[in-house]
């Protein structure tokens, strides 16, 4: 075993001065491994859901004490939640999952507050506030605050109804739960915010007064809240694999580099720093895709 791991990651004659785990085809057997391992995770997501599944714990019923708690500590007044608002929200994390976008405003240009019209509500101010990936409500609040424009969201004066939709589902070609805020004001806000739209990045938010348009009510079943607790997690499964996978190449370098400058081996390869900085660039990026994401 000692003789086939030294084969394996140490630079020697036996392996022609290259660590065998750094020979192309172990590289192109690792991509194949991983790529079946992606199959056979979405085979048992689909076939074994309380297996292997999105864990998450979000209820509307938080993410409105938890967002009313923040703004008591700015001294601003608490929102209340308008079923009209929940049946707009409801319908626009629907709507993001049929037509697989993760935008403010759909492909054929539908803003939000179409939704929140379209629900019967007549807003003065109306806003939106969207988070995905998350799996407890405090990160969802969490992640909202640290954002300057989403936290001037939830903590503005010009709102006084609130509404929230909580769904699970697949979005560009990965599950994941949507939290989707909708804000308004039915009355004068007590303050005049400047109305600002970020344009479209890794995080964004619109705060504006949305323009008047015909009230067309329209019922929808709101879903306030998922509770998920399978006993695998895809989303950290799938991190992990790939963390392994990385460190182990990582280490393999590290060490396969030190060996060759300490031997003085020359050898045709190409520089192991540059793939080392590679490696670590996908390490990084995995950790970000990990996690949640807000717009």
């Amino acid at each position: 075993m000692k003789n086939f791991l030294s084969h394996f990651f140490i630079p020697r004659e036996s392996n022609n001065h290259r660590a065998k785990i750094l020979h192309h085809t172990n590289l192109l057997l690792t991509i194949i491994f991983l790529f079946l391992a992606s199959f056979f995770i979405q085979t048992v997501k689909v076939k074994y859901p309380s297996v292997l599944g999105i864990q998450a714990d979000i209820s509307s019923d938080q993410l409105l004490f938890l967002t009313n708690k923040e703004r008591q500590n700015t001294g601003v007044g608490p929102l209340v939640i308008n079923d009209e608002l929940s049946q707009a929200a409801s319908a626009k994390a629907d709507d993001m999952f049929q037509y697989n976008y993760w935008a403010h405003n759909s492909p054929s240009g539908k803003t939000p507050w179409a939704f929140i019209t379209a629900a019967g509500y007549k807003y003065i101010y109306a806003g939106e506030n969207l988070a995905r990936g998350f799996t407890t409500t405090q990160s969802v609040i969490d992640a909202w605050m640290a954002s300057p424009d989403h936290r001037a969201n939830m903590l503005s004066s010009n709102y006084q109804d609130v509404g929230f939709a909580v769904k699970s589902g697949n979005l560009n070609g990965e599950d994941t739960v949507l939290v989707v805020e909708e804000f308004g004001n039915l009355y004068m806000p007590v303050a005049k915010n400047t109305p600002q739209e970020i344009a479209p990045a890794k995080s964004i938010v619109t705060s504006v007064p949305a323009p008047a348009a015909p009230v067309i009510p329209v019922i929808h079943k709101t879903v306030q809240a998922i509770s998920k607790n399978p006993l695998i997690n895809t989303s950290t499964l799938s991190s992990n694999i790939y963390y392994v996978f990385i460190l182990v190449f990582i280490f393999a370098l590290f060490l396969d580099m030190i060996i060759i400058e300490k031997k003085k081996v020359m050898r045709f390869v190409g520089h192991n720093i540059d793939h080392i900085l590679y490696l670590l660039l996908i390490l990084s990026l995995v950790g970000i895709w990990s996690k949640g994401v807000i717009i």
